[in-house]
């Protein structure tokens, strides 16, 4: 059932639980459906008055019927196998232009098109840009090796923690083992292709909601990447029909009809555990106080969340890096690239400023300290693919949404509350150049005769959905691979980037073979800060209750 917090009394000791899941979010739901259907008494507190956390639909702006995906967007991680598992009734919609990307090419606008459908197309825009065949070839060649480990990396990630050795063996290609977990994507990239607008499309995957540049030797760039290109084994980015809420609204009525119980407006206080009994989860709701315990609990909020909820040490704080900008229309703009349909050019991925050389300025600027002169970002019209979000009246004006994501903008660059107004500036300026007209005349007018447009920045979406830092992936992306054999065998090591109060402590189990331990046996995480997190896709929750159900031995 679906309640609020009115089920439990000030001060109350609600009855015991075999699962409390702290947070409603998409991957918390996950969990709930999938344990529930086992059997297990599952309760979801949710701080917000809505679940979902980052993939839900708004109403943004009074008068304006269009519900937007206001956070998260896009969906590529979400296995086929968990929607055919929970049996979820969701349309995710292929995109039928992949991108497009404006560029200036003698004195002319141009722009680089590519058709998710038709490669030949595809191949004569690049013949048009960089005058040969080299930059295409290059390009089939480069996609062609991410495909091949998209293949054999994305089933890994719903079955139980391989090591590095056996991954390796897994993908097969030393080429590509080397080139996007061994070294700086910077050298494959720049190795690969010779045109600056084309390794800039390339890179901006390892970009994305992350703070780096192309030759970082951390190779945050490279995790960031491969998590970007190995959706369902394609790398395909695809909309959710209904927008994000409808991923959520199906998690949630799945959940629900599976047993579980879901409360939301209640805020998780603090976690008490020993390792050994029943966990205690205290919180507070519109009435008061109230204590639940539960034989285990499952996170799906950040380990720095976590860490405080423990009264632990967090460690460094996380930083997210990106500007989410809300818009709606009342018609698309024209483009400087008058070959260029606007109704293709933003149906696929739009890229703003996102030249190699482009990328590594911006990135320059922003580690300087500054807002981008030229921000890098990127644009797609949800309703172009889907225009189901839009009310009747405004699917008969004719209103399309675009949503903006602004690159290389760290949570640092906010600590003015003035740098919203000229981040948001920076980036329409940079569309606006490649434009035939300016955006301010496109956009729609809600209610009150104000323009539709709204930005988030990574502290706003810390105090809006609880990301620590803004980070959308809760902290730094890990490859999908345990270490060393003993963590994935539950004893003494740690996980791949994952030290100290997430390493997997003896005795750990399960829990770490599906790399959602954390220091303390009862306590799993099932969110994006889990080893397979970040982006939605669900697999930290699938994984989290798999561990559950393997640890009670079904």
């Amino acid at each position: 059932m679906d309640t609020d917090a009115s089920a439990s009394r000030p001060g109350s000791r609600s009855a015991r639980h075999d699962v409390v899941i702290v947070g409603g979010g998409h991957n918390g739901l996950v969990a709930a459906a999938y344990l529930a259907r086992a059997g297990r008494r599952v309760l979801v507190l949710e701080r917000l008055p809505e679940v979902g956390g980052a993939a839900v639909s708004t109403q943004a702006f009074p008068g304006v019927d269009a519900r937007l995906s206001r956070y998260s967007y896009l969906v590529s991680l979400l296995p086929r196998k968990v929607i055919r598992e929970l049996g979820l009734r969701l349309e995710l919609r292929r995109r039928p232009i992949a991108s497009y990307t404006p560029a200036v090419r003698d004195g002319k606008p141009t722009g680089l098109l590519v058709d998710a459908g038709n490669p030949d197309r595809t191949r004569e825009s690049f013949r048009a840009l960089t005058g040969a065949d080299r930059e295409w070839q290059a390009w089939r060649r480069f996609y062609g090796m991410t495909g091949h480990v998209a293949e054999r990396v994305f089933p890994t990630l719903t079955e139980p923690l391989p090591t590095r050795a056996e991954l390796r063996r897994r993908i097969g290609d030393e080429t590509a083992w080397t080139d996007l977990f061994e070294r700086p994507l910077g050298e494959t990239v720049e190795r690969a292709f010779t045109d600056d607008l084309v390794r800039g499309v390339v890179l901006t995957d390892a970009l994305i909601g992350t703070f780096t540049h192309a030759h970082d030797p951390s190779l945050l760039q490279n995790r960031c990447f491969l998590y970007h290109v190995i959706g369902n084994g394609t790398g395909d980015w695809d909309v959710p029909v209904g927008g994000m809420g409808a991923v959520t609204a199906e998690l949630a009525r799945a959940a629900r009809a599976a047993g579980a119980e879901i409360r939301t407006g209640c805020e998780v206080t603090a976690i008490a555990t020993d390792g050994r009994g029943d966990a205690e989860v205290s919180y507070r709701h519109r009435d008061g106080e109230a204590v639940t315990a539960a034989r285990r609990v499952l996170v799906n909020a950040a380990p720095a969340t976590l860490a405080r909820l423990l009264g632990e040490d967090p460690g460094p704080a996380p930083e997210g890096s990106q500007l989410k900008v809300n818009m709606v229309l009342r018609r698309l703009p024209r483009l400087r690239d008058t070959a260029a349909d606007p109704r293709e050019a933003f149906a696929g991925t739009f890229h703003i400023a996102e030249g190699y050389r482009q990328l590594e300025a911006a990135h320059a600027e922003a580690r300087a300290g500054r807002i981008p002169s030229a921000p890098p970002s990127e644009i797609y019209c949800h309703t172009l693919t889907d225009p189901t979000i839009l009310g009747p009246e405004a699917a008969r004006q004719g209103l399309q949404t675009l949503t903006l994501f602004g690159l290389h903008m760290p949570a640092r660059l906010f600590e003015d509350p003035a740098a919203k107004e000229r981040a948001l500036a920076a980036c329409l300026a940079q569309l606006d150049a490649v434009l035939a007209e300016p955006l301010a005349g496109c956009l729609a007018t809600d209610a009150d005769g104000r323009p539709c447009i709204e930005a988030r920045t990574p502290p706003e979406l810390e105090r809006e959905i609880g990301l620590p830092g803004g980070h959308i992936f809760h902290r730094d992306l890990a490859f999908p691979f345990a270490a060393d054999a003993s963590a994935v065998g539950g004893r003494s090591g740690s996980l791949e980037g994952r030290a100290g109060l997430f390493a997997a402590p003896a005795g750990a189990g399960a829990a770490a073979r599906w790399g959602v331990a954390t220091a303390h046996p009862n306590v799993l995480l099932c969110g994006a800060g889990a080893v397979r997190g970040g982006g939605v896709s669900g697999i930290p929750g699938h994984n989290a209750a798999r561990a559950v159900l393997e640890e009670d031995g079904g």
